[in-house]
């Protein structure tokens, strides 16, 4: 009997030498829990034995508990290394149409060839779907999806309206504006751009000139408008496209782009004189109320990359007519001034970043200046961690010891938050484990030492005569 008591000793000292040489082997891997063996004392009597004369059994390894203890987070540059700091776990499946799923720590993700996002052994993230404010719109595991970050954003928005906002300069010497010429700076007092997009998504420059009229009344301006270099009429706001006259408004000698000769509607702006806006007009001499003209439609001389040749573009002023507000034009007698200008049209917007905040929603930012949320990181949590399923590449599954799996997002209960460009350490302490393969080590020799006595004792039975 002492033969067997000594030997399960000597199982399980190595059983926990094996333990700690574990730990200490995955000391560097990345959501590791270190492991702790669990022993307990064998015994067995029969029902007339003498139970206060009996010895034991030896001992038995009861369990390899892991220890699911915070670790130490490490700051990495990457936005899609992950670490959670609570009692979450993260969600993965093999496929992006698969349902098996396995349950990690370990926050080291990618993107793949189709730009999901994946660990290093391939599996797929898992996060629930977002309204288009960010809220989540389901947090039942059974309505997760794997992440995926589109590269780029959407179809092109094409420009439909410009909004305008400056100070044109009181003091500028008057000119005619019959002499205007986009080519020559000094036939025009003022001048500014903006990036406008046709139904593809091509890029156009929209330039507003602004003329100090010598042949009207003071304080008032003329505004030419012209894309891609081709002079574009303004028309009343209705869409109504007013004849050329020679008041308020006098037509522009078209000296540049494709239709060189022709005529340009113009539109008067006129001030007080003390620098406040009074009244717009385009060029068939009415007066605008609703603070808005409108170019005709840029046609495929100017659009001949296939788009829209109906597009026009509606130009805002944001005024109100007759009254003194800070975002109105103004002239005042400083340098000329663009306060805003603005255009509702996008492009193409091609990715740029990504940015995972602590409740996991996942933002992705495209080069047309969109930023679009596009899913929530599902953390999982259980009732018994010990219980899972332990596998490899620091994977577990859900058992019947553990529980069942709860989904939900970060910042909410005990799920823990998420920390990007962050991975979480394993929690082993490599001291102790040192310390920990010292005693399974005299616990070894101990029991072998035992084995060793009993081998003795035996043999002497044996050579008594």
């Amino acid at each position: 009997m002492s033969f067997n008591i000594a030997l399960s000793g000597v199982n399980a000292a190595q059983k926990d030498l094996d333990t700690t040489a574990n730990n200490i082997a995955n000391v560097n891997t990345v959501g590791f829990k270190e492991s702790r063996a669990e022993f307990g004392d064998v015994y067995a009597a029969s029902l007339l034995a003498g139970g206060k004369t009996k010895v034991g059994d030896g001992v038995l390894t009861q369990e390899i508990a892991q220890q699911f203890s915070q670790g130490s987070l490490q700051f990495t540059q990457n936005a899609l290394d992950l670490a959670i700091t609570g009692n979450g776990f993260f969600a993965t499946v093999p496929e992006v149409s698969s349902r098996d799923f396995s349950f990690t720590r370990a926050g080291m993700f990618k993107l793949d060839a189709n730009n999901f996002v994946v660990n290093s052994n391939g599996d797929n993230l898992l996060g629930f779907p977002v309204n288009p404010d960010g809220t989540s719109a389901s947090v039942a595991l059974s309505t997760t999806v794997p992440v995926r970050i589109p590269d780029s954003s959407g179809s092109p928005q094409p420009t439909t309206e410009v909004d305008l906002k400056m100070n044109l300069p009181a003091g500028d010497t008057a000119l005619d504006p019959a002499d205007f010429d986009p080519a020559d700076p000094l036939t025009y007092n003022a001048a500014t751009s903006v990036t406008i997009y046709d139904s593809l998504g091509d890029s156009h420059v929209q330039t507003f000139y602004f003329i100090k009229d010598s042949t009207s009344a003071a304080n008032e301006w003329i505004m030419v408008n012209s894309v891609d270099d081709n002079l574009v009429d303004i028309t009343n706001s209705d869409g109504t496209n007013a004849t050329p006259t020679s008041a308020p408004a006098a037509p522009i000698a078209n000296q540049a782009g494709g239709n060189t000769g022709n005529a340009v509607a113009a539109s008067r702006l006129i001030f007080s004189s003390g620098g406040d806006f009074i009244a717009i007009e385009s060029a068939d001499g009415a007066a605008q109320t609703d603070s808005k003209l409108l170019t005709e439609a840029l046609g495929a001389t100017i659009l001949a990359n296939g788009s829209d040749p109906t597009q026009d573009i509606t130009i805002d002023f944001n005024l109100t007519a007759g009254v003194a507000t800070p975002d109105e034009p103004t002239q005042f007698a400083s340098a000329f001034e663009v306060t805003s200008l603005e255009q509702d049209g996008l492009p193409v917007g091609r990715l740029t970043g990504i940015d995972i905040g602590p409740d996991g929603l996942v933002r992705a930012t495209y080069s047309n200046g969109t930023s679009e949320p596009i899913t929530r990181v599902a953390l999982v949590r259980f009732a018994n961690d010990q219980g899972l399923t332990q596998q490899s590449n620091t994977q577990w599954q859900e058992s019947i010891l553990s529980g069942e799996a709860l989904a939900g997002e970060a910042t909410t209960g005990t799920f823990g938050d998420i920390n990007s460009s962050a991975l979480e350490q394993a929690n082993v302490n490599l001291t102790s484990e040192l310390i920990d393969m010292i005693i399974a080590q005299r616990n070894f020799q101990a029991n072998s030492r035992a084995l060793e006595v009993n081998n003795q004792l035996n043999q002497t039975v044996l050579n008594i005569r």
